[in-house]
């Protein structure tokens, strides 16, 4: 698997009242595996989160275009889109959510044709990505809700 140079190598999991910080490889072992590293599975079993679905939401694919989500992404509605699912994914200081996102997005696309809420978090640009846990499935329905979009726009 190759990774963008400037891919994240650290995820801050939150969940409610607390911040545990991963390598991002961990949470790739749970996507790729289904197995946790021990302390992921601590957090987990601390959030009470089973890992499974974690790993569902983490590695269920959004079929989509990468050229017209590029396009999309890049309009109003691919804008509020973009700031919808940086609540739940995001740089840790907020400042460039959106281009962070996109950019994450089309390259996860760019390859297969569709998006894995993995491959954002392994393509999100900068050193550190916050995790929303609390809110993992509602990224997942927002990729839902773009793939669609996208299926009206392209009408089928």
């Amino acid at each position: 698997m190759s990774v963008p140079v400037f891919a994240a190598e650290q995820i801050v999991l939150k969940y409610r009242a607390f911040r545990q910080p991963f390598p991002v490889k961990e949470l790739s072992t749970l996507a790729d595996t289904g197995q946790p590293s021990l302390p992921l599975r601590a957090a987990l079993a601390l959030a009470k989160q089973d890992p499974q679905k974690v790993r569902n939401y983490l590695t269920a694919p959004v079929k989509v275009n990468p050229v017209i989500l590029e396009r999309v992404l890049n309009s109003p509605v691919g804008n509020v889109i973009l700031d919808q699912i940086s609540q739940v994914i995001h740089t840790p200081t907020r400042k460039t959510d959106r281009q962070a996102m996109r950019t994450a997005l089309v390259l996860s696309a760019a390859k297969d044709n569709d998006i894995k809420l993995i491959e954002v978090i392994r393509n999100y640009p900068g050193k550190e990505v916050e995790v929303d846990g609390d809110n993992l499935e509602k990224a997942y329905r927002q990729l839902r809700s773009l793939q669609g979009s996208l299926q009206n726009i392209l009408g089928f």
